[in-house]
């Protein structure tokens, strides 16, 4: 085991029952190889998936401002 895994390991211990299994669910299935929740892009949908990620790459991401101000539009 890894150093850095045995200090995740020592962490999830102090945590409650509860959480100690759902880390261990997933960590569980990481370990399979197995990722059931991955869902497959509605092809309507596919080019702005691209697009996004493309700004991604490029660097172009939503300034603080920018997000605040759309949080605003949803939230009084």
């Amino acid at each position: 085991m890894t150093k850095l895994l045995d200090k995740a390991v020592a962490a999830v211990k102090r945590l409650p029952s509860a959480d100690q299994d759902e880390i261990a669910r997933a960590m569980l299935q990481l370990a399979s190889g197995e990722n059931p929740g991955v869902e497959d892009i509605d092809p309507a949908h596919l080019a702005d998936v691209l697009e996004g990620l493309a700004e991604g790459r490029a660097g172009k991401f939503a300034s603080a401002a920018d997000v605040e101000a759309a949080f605003r539009r949803f939230v009084p």
